[in-house]
């Protein structure tokens, strides 16, 4: 059962590029334990969105919270707020951890390396201690044995199932996917699916940009709809599959045969 309480709050966010809008006040609860994806057409701002809540794009306007705390910014001493220096955006980011569409794997790290540089040098752990517990999550998703391995050994499922190791070894508050399937052969699309069916039935905060409608419909407790950088409905998803309140949604659908 999820918490009432919001994990991620975002309030009327807006992203302009070059004085082009592509995020228009978008506003949108993910309560705890809870999984939302974000679908809508290409180009609709899904990714953007995904990405200023961890900061790596700032919002023009608006505001994310995280279990109630600004992102990018702190209070200040004269009242107010300020932005976040490197260090603290640095450090609110670790409660976020993102898993691209491309890995983003390091080349010249191991997989065991890939997944223990980031607690070891970001958070300080100390490396016995983060050797053990990426060595359980690689058994988690079934790759312990390539602990050792280079990323270009690895097959597309491999590389993204050792991204989700690695973003879950920094403890995460909340855990963001960006189109984790989007650059996989079809054949290896089930076995990273399957790692984040398990994350949700754990009860890990999550949000899923995704064109996986299947995933949606089973997995997600609210769907947010997006389009032309607008959050055009939101819901159960079951109410969004098989009534959708707006045209455009059901235009949308009817391209996967929905």
């Amino acid at each position: 059962m999820a918490d009432a309480a919001p994990a991620v709050s975002a309030r009327l966010v807006c992203k302009q590029f070059d004085g082009i809008e592509v995020l228009r006040d978008v506003s949108l609860d993910v309560a705890k334990g809870s999984t939302a994806c974000i679908v809508g057409p290409s180009g609709s701002g899904k990714s953007t969105f995904l990405r200023c809540v961890n900061w790596l794009e700032q919002p023009t306007t608006g505001q994310i919270l995280l279990n109630g705390a600004p992102m990018g910014v702190v209070p200040s001493p004269k009242g107010g707020t300020r932005p976040m220096t490197a260090k603290e955006l640095a450090l609110a980011r670790t409660r976020v951890s993102m898993v691209f569409q491309h890995f983003a794997l390091w080349p010249h790290l191991t997989v065991l390396g890939n997944v223990i540089e980031a607690p070891v040098h970001v958070l300080g752990r100390p490396r016995d201690e983060a050797v053990e517990d990426a060595r359980r999550l690689l058994a988690r998703v079934g790759l312990e044995a390539k602990a050792d391995a280079f990323p270009h050994t690895l097959s597309g499922g491999q590389k993204q199932r050792v991204a989700i190791s690695r973003a879950l070894a920094m403890k995460p508050e909340v855990l963001l996917f960006d189109e984790p399937t989007s650059a996989l052969d079809p054949e290896m699309v089930g076995e990273v699916l399957e790692v984040m069916r398990d994350l949700a039935k754990e009860g890990m905060t999550m949000m899923v940009v995704t064109h996986e409608m299947a995933f949606a419909r089973d997995v997600a407790d609210t769907i947010a709809f997006f389009d032309a950088g607008r959050v055009i409905e939101t819901g159960d998803p079951k109410a969004f599959f098989t009534a959708p309140q707006t045209d455009r949604a059901r235009r949308f659908l009817t391209r996967y045969g929905i």
